[in-house]
């Protein structure tokens, strides 16, 4: 496995744990009340930098303990890695015009940045599930 593939598996799973983990909080603080009252911003936060901090530290973590042979990008893992960004970007681009239409309509601050929130996700868990798909099968 390649140092671009290690860091992809490691950005995707951080990711996917820490979106499923605001999720979680956020319906736990709910419970059954109205969704739209829960306080979200702190958790939001939180969650992006605690989703940044365990991708870095991962990628290190996944280093020390299975060094790879070459840290150089080759033309293969730049083609892959435009492939995969490109796709993110897509749908990152798409995506958003769910949070401005919701702006538009006049609803909650709650419900716009969790729409931001989940297209982020969404784009940055199927870019990189592109690119590993681009890796085991190739392009």
């Amino acid at each position: 496995m390649t140092y671009e593939e290690k860091g992809i598996w490691v950005f995707l799973l951080v990711n996917a744990v820490t979106f499923v983990t605001y999720v979680v909080i956020i319906l736990t603080r709910a419970a059954d009340g109205d969704l739209a009252q829960v306080p979200y911003v702190s958790t939001l936060l939180w969650t992006l930098g605690i989703s940044i901090a365990a991708a870095v530290a991962g990628r290190i973590l996944v280093e020390i303990v299975k060094p790879s042979e070459s840290h150089r990008a080759d033309v293969r893992d730049k083609e892959i890695n435009r492939y995969g960004e490109y796709a993110a970007g897509s749908i990152l681009a798409v995506g958003m015009v769910i949070p401005f239409a919701l702006t538009l309509a006049g609803a909650a601050h709650f419900w716009i940045a969790n729409a931001m929130y989940a297209v982020y996700t969404l784009a940055f868990l199927i870019g990189p599930a592109l690119k590993l798909v681009a890796y085991r099968r190739g392009m």
